[in-house]
């Protein structure tokens, strides 16, 4: 079993209706990722899927970005679901896109991150093609909090083990 984050945008009202009535909410995202046009062309989305941790490990040691499981404000009781505000959104945009990805590869120890068990606890296999794999779950929250952003949008988080 894996443990995955995704993004996926959602309007203010969605999110306001989401916090009062999270069996809507669950309803609503199951719509969005079971609909015929996935994913929408006007609703961006992201991983990081697994890589989470590992790009959280950087985030803390550069002290930028995210905390993916302290931001934002929780849906549903059982920790799977959280929204983010269009503020949120707007000013992890503006700081990510101003972090470049070295500043945060400067921080990548791949036999730290293994005796610090940092899930999914991979890093000791290919250093350098995991680096490579955080460097595209880096490159693709990125841009989709600049897309997000861009078009006034929170997001949901959808967190699942």
């Amino acid at each position: 079993m894996s443990v995955t984050i995704s993004f996926i945008s959602a309007t203010t009202e969605e999110l306001d209706r989401a916090e009062k009535d999270p069996n809507w909410a669950r309803e609503f995202l199951d719509s969005l990722y079971g609909g015929d046009v996935y994913p929408s062309q006007d609703r961006p989305d992201a991983g990081p899927d697994k890589a989470w941790g590992g790009l959280q490990f950087l985030f803390d040691e550069a002290e930028v970005g995210p905390e993916f499981l302290m931001d934002g404000f929780m849906i549903e009781e059982d920790g799977t679901l959280f929204g983010w505000t269009a503020e949120q959104i707007e000013g992890l945009a503006r700081q990510l896109g101003a972090t470049p990805w070295e500043q945060l590869a400067a921080h990548y120890d791949a036999a730290r991150m293994t005796e610090k068990d940092v899930y999914p606890n991979v890093w000791r296999f290919d250093p350098e093609g995991e680096l490579d794999w955080l460097k595209h779950a880096y490159d693709e929250l990125v841009a989709f909090f600049a897309a997000a952003a861009q078009r006034g949008y929170g997001a949901f988080m959808n967190f699942s083990f």
